[in-house]
């Protein structure tokens, strides 16, 4: 369900803001529920920690339809950002305790397994959601992207939470207080830098992205490992590796879409159906790490991927000049979508593996927090550059060639971070 809506209301919003008006806060619909879903992780983490996860894994799902409920019967636009933000709590509490299900639910060796599924799981949303949501939209009602999901929202509740009470409670026992202000700080500091590019004026940008960013770094320091800034050894390492990998990623991944229709004149439909290739060999890519998770090392399952994605993101980011043909948009996705299938479920796993036993809903909201901060931070750097770019009067294949190159340059941190992974293989002995 989270699949299919984070694809499908990227499609409907066109469609959603001609109803509804309120151009300007467009952009808020989808950054809202990124900084919700923020808080969201942090609060599953702690209350993982402290208890069977199934009370607040039933918290996530109530939220998550309330913010349907709530999007989809919005008389604005004000109100429809007010429902994704409910929406992301609900979506950072589910993503956060799938981890800890995994991480106290299955043994090492099954765990590889269990990421391999959960990447299955946005194989039919990645080829079925935006031309759903497209054909709704356009033919019935946007309201339906989020109304339709809600009668799916008890069976979900009925094929889970009995096997999520069945799951120990954490044994941390230490306060967790400032873990959920240090969420709510740094939703205020992202919030505050998402209020700025809102903004025309630069008196006004500058101060809001100079206290956001320092409030968001603060609050970081307390969320994340120890040495998570520095790619200490073990678990800071591989928080640090999924975020920069994220940030890469998705960076190349918001514009490969405009490079594709601004800058070489292609179909919308081109576009999706060359992100739709990602989705595919993400899934394989996935799957690969399963079956050879007990055999490599996972530094260099790890270093492998990333590989992968640095070639992805050249070869798709090389469409931006009129010369390449453009297939190789859909093949460098397709490259870099498998790198990114080893390297998230390879980094996953090893964040869970590298955590005490007592602190899994910790690491899984770190890991969460990682991946969701690693996104917004590459397409909001990708962004700037075209946004700059366009300020000087480049051409448009300029400024996304650009944005393509420096997100190879944070795939290529990455690869170094990932050097101080762990070396040896995930265990062998099944439970």
């Amino acid at each position: 369900m989270i699949g299919f809506e984070a694809l499908a209301v990227a499609t409907a919003m066109p469609v959603v803001e001609d109803d509804l008006g309120g151009l300007q806060l467009y952009g808020l619909v989808f950054s809202g529920f990124m900084v919700a879903n923020l808080v969201g992780a942090a609060y599953a983490g702690l209350q993982a920690d402290r208890r069977e996860p199934a009370v607040p894994f039933a918290a996530g799902l109530g939220l998550f339809g309330a913010g349907l409920v709530l999007g989809g019967l919005a008389p604005s636009m004000e109100v429809l950002v007010a429902g994704r933000c409910v929406q992301g709590l609900g979506s950072g509490i589910i993503v956060t305790l799938a981890y800890v299900g995994i991480a106290r639910g299955y043994s090492e060796a099954l765990r590889p397994r269990m990421f391999a599924v959960l990447s299955s799981a946005w194989v039919v949303p990645g080829m079925l959601g935006p031309a759903l949501a497209g054909v709704v939209a356009d033919h019935l009602t946007w309201r339906l992207v989020f109304l339709g999901l809600v009668p799916l929202l008890p069976l979900a509740g009925v094929l889970t939470l009995p096997a999520m009470r069945g799951l120990a409670p954490g044994n941390d026992v230490r306060p967790g207080g400032n873990r959920l202000f240090h969420s709510v700080l740094l939703a205020a500091g992202a919030g505050l830098v998402l209020a700025a590019s809102t903004q025309s004026e630069a008196i006004i940008i500058v101060p809001l992205v100079a206290v956001g960013f320092v409030v968001a770094v603060l609050a970081l320091r307390a969320l994340l490992p120890a040495g998570t800034f520095t790619a200490a050894h073990g678990l800071p390492a591989a928080v640090a590796v999924m975020a920069i990998s994220s940030a890469a990623f998705f960076g190349a991944e918001a514009f490969l879409p405009f490079a594709l229709t601004d800058v070489r004149g292609q179909s919308p439909t081109i576009a999706g159906l060359t992100l739709t290739a990602a989705t595919l060999s993400w899934t394989a890519g996935a799957w690969i790490q399963a079956h050879r998770a007990q055999v490599w090392p996972r530094r260099s399952m790890v270093i492998t991927g990333i590989l992968f994605v640095i070639a992805g993101i050249a070869i798709s980011g090389s469409v931006s000049a009129n010369e390449v043909p453009v297939m190789m948009a859909a093949i460098g996705w397709a490259v870099g979508g498998l790198g990114m299938g080893l390297t998230y479920s390879a980094v996953s796993l090893t964040i869970l593996s590298e955590a005490p036993e007592d602190q899994t809903g910790y690491a899984s909201s770190s890991l969460h927090l990682a991946n969701v901060l690693g996104v917004a931070f590459g397409a909001g750097v990708a962004g700037a550059i075209v946004g700059a770019g366009d300020a000087a009067d480049w051409s448009t294949g300029t400024s996304t060639g650009t944005a393509f190159a420096v997100m190879v340059g944070l795939a290529v941190v990455a690869s170094v971070a990932a050097m101080r992974l762990p070396g040896r293989p995930f265990t062998a002995t099944a439970a």
